[in-house]
């Protein structure tokens, strides 16, 4: 079990407010404790319309990654003409490295399920899926568990709290890269079809799985639902910012440590930095503290993340305030970076794992990203090409401009945030062949020594 890290007393909990439950699968227990009130008060109360006006007032935006807007996707799926529709939760976790999305479905099953259920009734679907990563076994076992003690007490099932609805929920666990992360990739996956992105639009809202309308939210987004329900819109939107209001799960890793902490949104990146431990600012006069190495960079947002440095440590951890600086939520991981790692070698790192684990469905993707990672590669070693920095340049713009999925898009972070915030490092590199890290061995290639 990933650990909850500790958070301020004044942070509110959503997201992991029955985390500490001895059994998660327990419904009697879960119930007792709040889980399907907000269920009822939607299906009984509210109905469909209403259901989505409230999510709407929210403010609530995915938490995937994207941030869209989750009352307006599900008011596109609810209008769309068609026989049938689909709820999808997303709780694959293309991240490797990022337990976010895992840790809340193993300790709070219910959670989920009922915020998938409410999205059901918003958009008049009688069938939903719970994607999750085919390894994530515990995660799996307690999701089938509590679907089968929610259908025995009639929350899903043919007849839903005797209302005569039907609704099926199913664990699909996918097995596949780290681009099942996007939404039509994804929906590929449980098609059986080949996981590559389509063009949008149409966008999963209007022609989603099967062809049919589908409301596709990661499963943090959906466990927000039940509590939007029952203590009302305004509340949820008086969490966090005003732009993105409520909490999210971040997975937080330090000097002291790594883990799991659910933090509103808005909250500066120092505070989320400190949950875990972080290394000490430099002094003044160059040193640091005894036995401490100065903080030299935060990688936010996942191996296709922005690498930000500690000037701008007051960033609001927000989707539209971490754009602005290079960076991005993505798969909601903030690493902490201290002297002794090298810009240059961590951006040709996670450059070359979105290349390996790109599609290679669009030139960008299959050729565009490989180049932007041999580049790093040149520059590591110390054979860098003169114009290395511009080519690096003009071939992310060129990528970003003619993407087919944020995948290709924000693959070129690494490198875009590494120039724009430690060109100074990239120039040792390349006109002094020096890692002043002591990371990289590049390789000094002596004047006329080439011909």
């Amino acid at each position: 079990m990933t650990t909850i890290l500790r958070t301020p007393k004044g942070w509110p909990s959503i997201l992991l407010a029955r985390a500490g439950a001895k059994d998660p699968t327990d419904l009697d227990a879960a119930v007792a404790a709040g889980a399907f009130v907000g269920f009822r008060r939607a299906i009984h109360d509210l109905g469909p319309t209403r259901i989505t006006a409230t999510i709407a007032a929210s403010g609530l935006r995915g938490r995937g990654g994207a941030g869209f807007s989750t009352g307006e996707k599900w008011r596109a799926a609810a209008a769309t003409d068609a026989p049938r529709r689909y709820v999808v939760a997303n709780g694959y976790g293309a991240d490797p490295a990022v337990l976010t999305d895992r840790t809340l479905l193993e300790t709070d099953p219910y959670a989920v399920i009922e915020g998938l259920a409410i999205a059901a009734i918003a958009i008049d679907a009688d069938e939903a899926f719970i994607a999750v990563r085919t390894e994530a076994v515990e995660a799996i076992r307690r999701l089938e568990a509590a679907i089968g003690a929610a259908e025995e007490a009639g929350f899903i099932g043919p007849d839903v709290l005797g209302t005569g609805r039907s609704l099926t929920v199913t664990v699909r666990p996918v097995q596949g890269a780290y681009m099942l992360g996007e939404e039509t990739v994804l929906l590929k996956a449980l098609e059986g079809k080949r996981g590559q992105p389509e063009q949008r639009p149409p966008y999963p809202a209007e022609h989603g799985l099967f062809g049919m309308p589908t409301v596709v939210q990661n499963v943090q987004t959906l466990a927000a639902v039940p509590w939007i329900i029952v203590n009302g819109p305004e509340a949820f939107a008086a969490i966090g910012s005003k732009a993105s209001p409520g909490t999210i799960l971040v997975a937080v890793r330090g000097a002291a440590g790594a883990g799991i902490a659910e933090v509103p949104l808005g909250t500066p990146l120092r505070e989320i930095v400190a949950l875990a431990g972080s290394p000490k600012r430099a002094r003044d006069d160059g040193g640091t503290a005894a036995g401490a190495s100065a903080l030299k960079a935060v990688l936010v947002g996942g191996p296709s993340g922005g690498l930000l440095p500690p000037d701008l440590l007051d960033t609001p951890y927000e989707f539209d305030a971490l754009r602005e600086v290079g960076a991005h939520v993505g798969s909601g991981s903030v690493v902490v970076a201290d002297q002794r790692a090298c810009i240059v070698d961590l951006a040709r790192l996670l450059t070359r794992f979105c290349a390996d684990e790109a599609c290679g469905k669009t030139i960008p993707c299959r050729i565009g990203t490989r180049r932007i990672s041999e580049i790093g590669d040149r520059i590591a070693i110390g054979v860098p090409r003169p114009t290395d920095l511009q080519l690096l340049a003009d071939l992310s713009a060129d990528v970003v401009a003619s993407a087919l999925c944020d995948h290709e898009r924000l693959a070129t972070l690494p490198y875009a945030s590494g120039m724009r915030y430690f060109r100074s490092e990239l120039d040792d590199h390349i006109l002094r062949s020096s890692c002043p890290a002591g990371v990289c061995r590049p390789i000094a290639v002596a004047a006329g020594a080439a011909h």
